[in-house]
Formats: structure tokens, sequence, C-alpha cells
């Protein structure tokens, strides 16, 4: 489920940035990439404590260290990407 959030924050924040380079009112991109980022982070979070829950510890081991810096990256990206599209046009 993360990953699928995960696609479709994305999306929205490249619809975002075409928006906002065509001089277009990106807000509900903007709001829906910067929500869907969040439920990504909501669904991974719930997906590993899914693994504990079930004693997956080798799954956790596996996923977690690498996802979480990876997650910390994506979020940073996105707030900065959506960020763009406040910056007052020329």
């Amino acid at each position: 489920m993360w990953m699928l959030f995960g696609f479709g924050a994305i999306a929205a924040v490249i619809f975002n940035l075409a928006f906002y380079v065509k001089g277009r009112e990106p807000k509900w991109f903007r709001f829906s990439g910067l929500s869907l980022t969040a439920l990504t982070v909501c669904a991974f979070y719930s997906d590993g404590a899914s693994r504990v829950l079930s004693g997956d510890w080798g799954g956790l081991m596996d996923i977690m260290p690498t996802m979480s810096v990876f997650l910390w990256i994506c979020v940073g990206i996105s707030i900065i990407l959506n960020g763009i599209s406040l910056l007052p046009r020329k």
C-alpha cells in the first residue's frame, strides 16, 4: 500500500510542477502531493508494526534501515518540490 501512495505522491508533485511552470494554480496538486507523502510514511510505519506483531524480525532488519533513510529523503524532496510552487512567479 505504501508503494501505491508513494507513486501517487510522485505523480502529484510532477503535476504540481507542470502546472506551476504553465502559470496555472497547482494548489490541489500541492495538497495531494503532501497528503500522499504523509500517507506513504504512515502506511510504511503500519507495515513495520505488523511485521513486529507477527515476529518477522528478519524482514524488519532487511527493510527498516534502508527504507527509513529513503523515506526521510523522499519527504524532504517532496516538501522542497511542493514548496517551489509557493514561490512568486516572474
